[in-house]
């Protein structure tokens, strides 16, 4: 009987260490009777979240990582040669912030490219600085090229429908509404949840870490548009379209140092 008591004391040690170790933020506290799910979870949660997660030194990084990050949070690869996540008040603030303007960046990433690819009214290929501007000419600016869709006729109507839906949408993201009060702000769950993404706890503490890091791609995805415009007057898919025709010859480095084109 020793022997197996042994055994189940060890096992019962081993969960409990299992459970301890991730109850970090984002991932679940795992009773011992998910043993057998619990395997999975370390495995594919230990490489973004806790002590052994990736960190931005890769094998160099034991002495390169500030205390106070911890592996709590998605993305958290242990970098802040700033500080700036020192003070726990002012890291949540820059938390939601980072992941407030990830999500705007990739809507803005799909939305630089999508003029290009679908065009104008007409269905002509059109940059994206340019996109706006078709709502003044005669006739407004209708999407996809139907006017049966949306018909756009008036900057102000459609700048008092962006205000209204942003700010009624924010308003519920941090003060709650009728999905039920004190919800998770920054992301989905409880009684907000239609597509389901929080039903799996491990599966959706992945999630977080991959729209964090599509998130800050895209954010850096929005500078470069920018630069493109300023520079050669084109959207990315005719810049992509170009330096794949030439990349010789027409890329960042030559590019980048003659401005052709300065938005009016």
């Amino acid at each position: 009987c020793r022997p197996n008591a042994l055994r189940t004391k060890t096992s019962s040690h081993f969960n409990l260490k299992e459970t301890m170790a991730l109850s970090v933020r984002g991932l679940p506290k795992l009773s011992t009777t998910k043993a057998s799910k619990a395997t999975r979870v370390v495995t594919r949660a230990s490489m973004w979240y806790g002590p052994d997660r990736a960190k931005w030194l890769g094998p160099y990084s034991d002495n390169a990582c500030p205390s106070y990050l911890k592996g709590e949070y998605p993305g958290d690869y242990g970098w802040d040669s700033a500080g700036l996540s020192a003070d726990p008040e002012t890291f949540a603030a820059y938390r939601e912030a980072e992941l407030i303007h990830a999500r705007w960046a990739m809507l803005g990433a799909l939305g630089c490219v999508g003029p290009e690819l679908t065009g104008d009214s007409s269905l002509a290929p059109n940059p994206w600085f340019k996109q706006g501007a078709l709502i003044f000419q005669d006739g407004g600016l209708d999407y996809l090229g139907n006017p049966s869709l949306v018909h756009a006729q008036s900057i102000v109507a459609v700048l008092a429908c962006q205000v209204v839906l942003m700010g009624l949408a924010e308003a519920y993201r941090v003060n709650g509404g009728p999905a039920g009060e004190g919800l998770d702000k920054l992301h989905p769950g409880e009684s907000f949840d239609p597509l389901g993404l929080a039903d799996d706890p491990d599966t959706f503490a992945e999630l977080k870490v991959k729209e964090i890091k599509n998130g800050r791609l895209a954010m850096f995805s929005m500078f470069g548009f920018y630069v493109q415009a300023i520079v050669t007057g084109k959207g990315p898919v005719e810049n992509w379209q170009e330096h794949i025709a030439d990349p010789w010859n027409i890329n960042g480095f030559t590019e980048i140092f003659a401005t052709k084109f300065t938005p009016n």
